[in-house]
């Protein structure tokens, strides 16, 4: 049978309250955890405060099995967290003698101060472990009442490190007993919906024991199916079975798994088939190249692109005539046209991408109006151009663009490749 653990995470900093840095670190650990097999009960963000710290943990620990604690470790007179525990739990703070040698040995290969403010980092509550003193890094595990808490600093990387590298594996030998695990996959779609999506689901005869969630991240919709499996065969068999039935239903929509970009997956088209792509972009400023080059080994299938932004560059180095952006203007599909075709001449590309609009939130007229935009996908056997009329922002209208011209980019290639 399987038994849910519970776990709260708690994230600490004034600059997290105020807004002045984004939290990440929450949301990775509430990842990790969750595919472990755990689930949490709840995340709270607090400031520096001693007494809003201990409050928010003895509170967690009276209602689920572990708690994880980021934030506030640091050597600076702001950083409380060690301080407001050893306070709310009542227990006194001492020397942790493998960090204070580690911390002292450092500071004489850098010639630092005789006594550094870095030494606070040696004083734990009393009975506190090192999660592991060699990093040279701030982080500690504390048992309260039985119950393990985790403290690991706020910055991202070292968090990331120390929660895979040692919060997971003790976590799983304390619960070493339990059957601990879920079945997840998380479906990328785009091109309908997240009502339009639900709608195809909800009608499915999926299993009672797979939960179905839904997740707009623009400008996608995310679809998460999960199934807790209880050590059998059984949960792998409903897990594998309903995501055949999902992927069958929902069907081109589906773009990608998991952690999968639109940029990925078009990647990996072009590799196994043997091409290579360039760009031609004016509306999105670039962004497209930004999404290609983010992928790992992108330099194996793409050649470069042009950002087109004025008409000058657009004649001088993609070739498009003047006088078709005399007669039909810079956002029209004869342009669009042009920029895939001279892109293709330049690059010498198997395919090349261009785009052509306006993304506001001004510049528009009633013939174009702000989210008028145009694609253009250059071939040896055919120019094709797609028009398209969004709506939003001009940060929506550009991510909307340079998604849809990527999964444009997708369909030609399982469609006619």
């Amino acid at each position: 049978m399987c038994i849910e653990m519970q776990g709260e995470i708690i994230a600490i900093g004034n600059e997290l309250t105020s807004g002045r840095i984004i939290k990440t670190t929450s949301g990775f650990a509430a990842h990790h955890l969750f595919e472990a097999g755990y689930d949490i009960y709840a995340m709270h963000t607090i400031g520096d405060t001693p007494a809003l710290i201990g409050e928010a943990l003895k509170r967690a620990l009276g209602r689920v099995d572990f708690v994880l604690v980021t934030g506030g470790l640091g050597p600076t007179d702001d950083d409380m967290t060690t301080t407001a525990v050893s306070k709310a739990l009542d227990l006194p703070t001492m020397p942790n003698l493998d960090l204070l040698y580690q911390i002292r040995k450092h500071l004489e290969t850098t010639a630092g101060p005789v006594i550094s403010p870095l030494e606070k980092l040696a004083w734990l509550p009393e009975g506190a472990e090192a999660l592991n003193p060699d990093a040279k890094m701030a982080g500690f595990q504390l048992i309260h009442d039985k119950k393990p808490i985790f403290f690991l600093p706020g910055v991202p990387h070292q968090m990331r490190t120390l929660l895979t590298e040692q919060v997971l594996p003790r976590l799983a030998t304390w619960y070493k007993d339990q059957e601990l695990s879920s079945l997840q996959r998380i479906y990328k779609t785009f091109g309908k919906t997240e009502t339009e999506i639900n709608q195809i689901v909800a009608a499915l005869p999926l299993h009672e024991n797979v939960e179905i969630g839904y997740y707009p991240v623009f400008p996608d919709v995310h679809l998460s199916l999960i199934v807790r499996n209880n050590g059998s065969k059984n949960g792998k068999k409903i897990f594998a079975e309903s995501c055949a039935t999902v992927e069958e239903s929902l069907g081109a929509a589906i773009y990608g798994k998991d952690r999968e970009s639109m940029a990925f997956i078009v990647g990996n088209l072009l590799q196994k088939n043997g091409k290579k792509l360039s760009l031609a972009e004016s509306c999105t400023g670039g962004l497209i190249s930004h999404h290609v080059t983010s992928v790992p080994g992108s330099s194996g299938w793409f050649l470069g692109g042009v950002v087109s932004y004025a008409n000058k560059i657009k004649t001088d180095f993609l070739g498009v005539e003047e006088s078709l952006l005399q007669k039909y203007g810079a956002v029209s599909a004869e342009v669009a046209a042009a920029m895939a075709s001279g892109m293709r001449e330049k690059s010498n590309a198997d395919i090349s991408l261009s785009v052509t609009g306006i993304a506001g939130p001004g510049g528009g007229t009633n013939e174009k109006p702000v989210g008028t935009v145009f694609i253009g996908i250059g071939t040896a056997n055919a120019i094709q151009t797609h028009h398209f009329l969004f709506s939003g922002s001009r940060y929506e209208i550009q991510h909307l663009t340079a998604q849809t011209a990527l999964n444009r980019i997708r369909q030609e290639l399982i469609n006619n490749i």
